[in-house]
């Protein structure tokens, strides 16, 4: 652009320094458009990428009830294995003694229904996988806060079993309706072992509970 302005001596009359300035302000004008340019571009990629990931997370769907359920288990597989991680900090925080077996207790059940979902998966001819479980990690991080947030003592044994019943409550809510998806996909082994589980999650509750009506909610005051 510089070069034509020049051979049509729109230049002419001006000093050199002048002249300088004038191809100076050009170039930066020239650039800054290429560059808006390519900005623009940039712009219209991001868009067809963020469709293009829209439709991929489409096309991994579940299409059917089997697709469903095996979405399910590995969800629970991820939430199952996050717990053997979460347990031993609640039951180093706990004070009383019953407690602390409780949580001992069922950490030991809860390895055990990691290896019964991997039972499951088998069983399905499926290699084990875990999907995060977004509900699983807020009742986790919720039951972090409440530690961090209360007394030791009575007032966090109280909290700790608070949150683990919102654990077992979402876990029995869980095994249920994959219980129920393999009745009707006719998954008798994996039906069988989510019942097993189901049965161990229902005690679980109802053992903390009992164990928070044991006075200590009433010491917590």
């Amino acid at each position: 652009m510089v070069a034509i302005l020049l051979e049509l001596n729109l230049f002419d009359g001006c000093s050199i320094s002048e002249s300088s300035r004038a191809v100076n302000l050009l170039n930066m004008a020239t650039t800054t458009k290429s560059k808006a340019s390519e900005n623009s571009g940039n712009g219209t990629m991001t868009m067809q990428s963020k469709d293009q990931s829209k439709k991929r997370a489409a096309s991994d769907a579940a299409k059917d009830l089997s697709e469903l359920f095996e979405d399910g288990l590995k969800d629970i597989y991820w939430a199952e294995k996050a717990l053997t991680k979460a347990l031993p900090k609640m039951e180093k925080n706990a004070t009383a003694d019953k407690l602390k077996k409780a949580i001992s207790k069922h950490l030991l059940e809860t390895e055990n229904h990691v290896k019964r979902l991997e039972q499951c998966f088998e069983s399905l001819e499926l290699k084990p996988k875990a999907e995060r479980c977004a509900a699983m990690a807020g009742l986790i991080e919720e039951g972090e806060h409440i530690i961090e947030e209360t007394q030791e003592g009575t007032v966090r044994d109280a909290g700790i079993i608070a949150a683990s019943q919102k654990v077992e409550h979402y876990e029995i809510a869980t095994y249920g309706t994959l219980a129920a998806f393999a009745k009707v996909l006719k998954y008798n082994e994996a039906l069988d072992l989510l019942l097993e589980t189901l049965a161990e999650e229902k005690k679980c509750d109802t053992d903390l509970t009992a164990l928070a009506d044991t006075n200590l909610n009433t010491q917590a005051k």
